[in-house]
């Protein structure tokens, strides 16, 4: 019998990864994990978590303003970036010093630098060479840049969270959760947004009312959308600030003094070795597995954005914690990819779970449709002119609640409830006979009672 130094090695210390070492080593396993950035992985260092941080800091601006409706008045408050990217450095450093105590004590052994696959055993880092039963991929997904002159002028939202200095004039490229997630912030810090985005509208793929009501609220607070809008070049100017050639802009250009492209990312796995292997890998890139995280290689895996499938933290960790079982928990495990409720950390916030009209309409033929626009009380007194938007998607033969969205303050702490009655499949009816905690906004779902004209295939 072949022995192995490892029952499993784990290639990437991101949030997939060490839920899948932990648990594994919980239930026996004898585990090594290889990383060459730092531990914790996207979601911890230079994603969720730093990201949250810097749109809790944007919304302050707005708070000062509206507490004066309240009775409250501060004079002479200031923002300090510098104060802020040292607090939120600190923070991050704390959570991965966690992670990292966490492998010491429980005995998983951290190999610092790049793995590459030799066989479908052997993973060699640097010099080093070990040899495993099992090998989970859990390397992430990183931003990829469009090929325009003078693209290396621009920084992604890895280098945004380390920014010097708070740019005065941002150039936003691209028009998913990341571009409207940083237009947020910057906006809210103080700086002058534009949004270039090809689509004909922001967060492609979310519910097209959604998607109206986002990109209007923004507009309210300032950030300019253009939309079936390209950037084609980006030039450094004397002074050190940049111009940018951006269609559907009087003169079709804009001066700014930082573009940030958010135009995607794509599966981390280059240099790994895995097309040598056998392994199927996407058009993307990513590793093609199936329900159970298994590639083509039997004994290797892939969970978390490397997969392609679904990128989202929340989905690393279940997939990760899924192949610990399967592996050494004595159960197949498959992971759930349907109902995966998500949230954009705009200003205002979305959240969503289940379908969308749309694809409601597509799956179902005919759904019913109870949505509402209204001002938050928070509002009344503050006098701002922001609305919040919710909407439930109803399979008109079943009753059942498909998907519900939201746009508003505290939109993905309330979806995170609703996703929990769409994922049991609770009916409208179901909702209705719920009691509602009042005042809040979340009520709104369960008093919704007059359909608008419902979809139809």
């Amino acid at each position: 019998m072949t022995r192995f130094d490892y029952d499993l090695f784990v290639i990437g210390a991101g949030s997939g990864g060490i839920r899948a070492s932990r648990i594994s080593r919980h239930l026996g396993a004898k585990v090594a994990i290889a990383e060459n950035y730092r531990i914790g992985g996207t979601c911890v260092i230079r994603g969720c978590i730093p990201k949250k941080l810097l749109a809790y800091a944007a919304h302050y601006a707005e708070d000062l303003e509206d507490m004066r409706g309240y009775g409250w008045s501060i004079e002479g408050a200031t923002f300090s970036w510098p104060a802020l990217i040292a607090n939120k450095n600190r923070e991050i450093a704390r959570l991965s010093a966690v992670y990292t105590e966490g492998f010491a004590k429980t005995g998983i052994v951290v190999i610092e630098g790049t793995a590459k696959l030799l066989d479908a055993h052997t993973v060699a880092i640097g010099e080093r060479r070990a040899t495993a039963q099992n090998i989970l991929v859990a390397t992430g997904g990183g931003p990829v840049k469009p090929a325009i002159p003078g693209i290396e002028h621009a920084i992604t939202s890895n280098e945004a969270f380390e920014l010097p200095a708070l740019p005065k004039r941002v150039l936003i490229v691209g028009g998913g959760y990341i571009a409207a997630e940083f237009a947020g912030i910057f906006n809210g810090l103080g700086s002058e947004v534009t949004v270039s985005y090809r689509g004909e509208q922001i967060l492609r793929r979310f519910d097209d009312d959604v998607r109206r009501h986002l990109h209007d609220e923004m507009g309210k607070k300032g950030v300019r959308i253009v939309l079936n809008s390209t950037v084609s070049r980006i030039e450094r100017r004397a002074d050190g600030s940049l111009e940018a050639a951006v269609s559907g802009l009087p003169g079709g250009k804009l001066e700014c003094d930082a573009v940030m492209v958010a135009t995607g990312r794509t599966p981390n796995t280059a240099r790994l070795g895995l097309a040598e292997l056998g392994v199927e890998l996407d058009e993307a890139g990513g590793v093609v597995v199936d329900r159970f995280c298994r590639s083509s290689v039997p004994n290797i895996y892939a969970v978390g954005d490397v997969n392609h499938r679904l990128a989202l933290t929340p989905v690393a960790i279940r997939e990760g914690a899924a192949v610990a079982m399967t592996l050494f928990g004595g159960v197949e495990t498959p992971f759930d990819l349907d109902d995966v409720p998500s949230a954009v950390f705009s200003q205002p916030a979305v959240g969503t779970v289940g379908l969308t009209e749309a694809r409601a309409v597509e799956k179902f033929g005919q759904v019913d449709i109870y949505k509402t626009n209204f001002r938050p009380l928070r509002h009344t007194l503050s006098g701002r002119d922001e609305r919040t938007f919710m909407k439930l998607v109803v399979d008109a033969a079943t009753q059942r609640v498909v998907g519900a969205h939201m746009v508003g303050a505290d939109a993905p702490e309330i979806i995170q409830g609703s996703a929990i009655a769409v994922k049991a499949r609770l009916t409208k009816a179901q909702f209705d006979a719920t009691v509602g905690i009042h005042p809040t906004s979340a009520e709104e779902f369960l008093t919704l009672r007059e359909k608008t004209a419902g979809g139809l295939k």
